[in-house]
C-alpha cells in the first residue's frame, strides 16, 4: 500500500517535470532578436502529403548572429518552405536564391517585446496550472489511498512531499519566465 502511494507520488513529480520541460522547449520558439533554429521547430510543411517540421526537410543554421540558413535537402521543397515561414507570421520574411533560404532577424520593436512577455508569462502560467493539477490528482489519490487503508501519518507525509515539489517546480518555472523577459528586454 505505501509502495502504491509513493507510486502516486513519484507520477505527480514526473508530470511537474514534465511541465517544466514542455515551458523551457516551448519558450526556445520565440524569436527574440537573434537567430535561433528552434523558432521553425512548429513550423510545417506539406512533404509529400504529410505535414513535417521544416527541421525535418531541411538544415537550419545560423551563420551569424542575426541570419538563419535553410538548405532544403531538395531544391523543389523551396517554395513550400518559403511559404510556410510567410503562413507562420512569425515576423521573418524568406529570401531565396535558389539553393538555400535565407531570414534575416529584424530587431524587436517595443511593442513586440511586451507582446512577447505576454505570451511568455501565459506559458508560464499554463505549466502552473498543470503543476497544480498533478499536485491536486496525487493528493486526491493518496486521500483515496488512505480510506484504503494507508496509514494517515504516511498520507499526511506523501501530501507534505507532493506540495514541497509542486512548490519547487513553481518555482522553477518562474525562474524560467524571468530569464526569458530578461532575454526579451535585452536589446
Amino acid at each position: 500500500m505505501i509502495d502504491n502511494a509513493k507510486e502516486i507520488v513519484s507520477a505527480a513529480k514526473s508530470k511537474m517535470a514534465d511541465a517544466v520541460k514542455f515551458l523551457e522547449e516551448d519558450l526556445k520558439t520565440y524569436r527574440v532578436g537573434k537567430a535561433n533554429p528552434s523558432v521553425f521547430n512548429n513550423i510545417v510543411v506539406d512533404y509529400y502529403g504529410t505535414p513535417t517540421p521544416i527541421p525535418q526537410v531541411a538544415s537550419v543554421t545560423t551563420p551569424d548572429a542575426k541570419t538563419l540558413a535553410i538548405q532544403p535537402w531538395e531544391k523543389k521543397m523551396i517554395p513550400a518552405i518559403e511559404k510556410a515561414i510567410m503562413d507562420a507570421n512569425i515576423g521573418l520574411t524568406p529570401q531565396n536564391n535558389g539553393e538555400t533560404i535565407r531570414c534575416t532577424v529584424p530587431p524587436l520593436t517595443e511593442d513586440r517585446r511586451k507582446e512577447l512577455i505576454k505570451k511568455v508569462k501565459a506559458a508560464g502560467e499554463s505549466a502552473k496550472v498543470v503543476i497544480r493539477n498533478a499536485r491536486r490528482d496525487a493528493i486526491d489519490a493518496l486521500k483515496k489511498a488512505q480510506k484504503e487503508g494507508l496509514p494517515e501519518d504516511t498520507e499526511k507525509d506523501l501530501e507534505q512531499n507532493t506540495q514541497k515539489e509542486t512548490d519547487a517546480f513553481v518555482k522553477k518555472t518562474d525562474e524560467i519566465v524571468s530569464a526569458k523577459e530578461k532575454e526579451i528586454l535585452t536589446v
